[in-house]
């Protein structure tokens, strides 16, 4: 038989190894494109003014369902139950879209004031340590800076209370409730969820839990983008003195997200 009569294998590898390399290709490019889901509003997040500017686009309807994701997100090993426990009701959340300007720290006690009497927020209940408003960020730093952004509040009977772990331990904080009047107190989920537990930080004259949600640090990241805050926050705001209250017609209390 002459070699011309001979039908040669067709070689199949190098399709197989194109056709495979196609696959890994793909399978690497939609690897990468995965994080897009966190990075798609990224149009929003003004890192000069340290905003991200889509809070205050989103009603509470939205803000519900963005805070459910994010607990979902970064409470992977908690169970069912306790993941629903942790979810806020929209009826629960005040709708703050009404308020037009970027929520930096000069515009808050513009924004404190609209949806609260100005005149009272200067004011503090006789029983000390028992604020009628309660502002919670993500850390030290930025509480203290939002103590300065409302120190136009204190007064000789008003005291701003700074309730963050940074430089100031339990002790003192406990012992500064028991002794001043305070209108209106700042501090990190944890360290009030602490104060609250020792029965030094009081709820009964409560009106107001605002939520420090618009701020990003330099990563550009807010309280609600990490899991260190996010999941401490989650609890804060799910107190069972707290949702007892949200939708309370006669003794009610207001969620603010800024």
């Amino acid at each position: 038989m002459s070699e011309d009569q001979i039908t040669k294998p067709r070689p199949v590898a190098p399709k197989a190894k194109a056709k495979k390399r196609r696959q890994d290709d793909d399978g690497a490019s939609r690897k990468r494109r995965k994080p897009a889901a966190y990075e798609e509003d990224e149009e929003y997040l003004d890192l000069d003014a340290g905003v991200n500017k889509k809070i205050a686009l989103v009603d509470n309807l939205l803000l519900a369902d963005h805070l459910a994701k994010k607990i979902r997100r970064f409470g992977t090993d908690l169970k069912p139950v306790e993941l629903s426990q942790l979810d806020i009701s929209p009826n629960c959340i005040t709708d703050t879209t009404s308020f037009q300007k970027i929520r930096n720290l000069e515009n808050l006690p513009e924004f404190l004031e609209q949806f609260a009497d100005p005149k009272k927020l200067g004011e503090a209940p006789k029983q000390n340590g028992s604020p009628h408003t309660i502002m919670v960020t993500g850390a030290g730093l930025r509480a203290a800076d939002l103590v300065r952004a409302v120190r136009k509040y204190q007064t000789k009977n008003s005291t701003i209370a700074k309730l963050f772990a940074k430089h100031i331990k339990l002790e003192e904080s406990v012992q500064f409730l028991e002794k001043h009047r305070t209108g209106i107190a700042v501090g990190t989920p944890v360290r009030l969820s602490d104060l609250v537990d020792k029965s030094a930080l009081k709820l009964d004259n409560l009106k107001r839990l605002v939520v420090d949600a618009s701020h990003i640090d330099q990563k550009k990241r807010g309280i609600m983008d990490m899991k260190e805050t996010m999941l401490p926050l989650a609890r804060w705001l799910a107190r069972p003195e707290f949702k007892e209250r949200y939708a309370d017609p006669e003794n009610g209390l207001e969620l603010l997200f800024y």
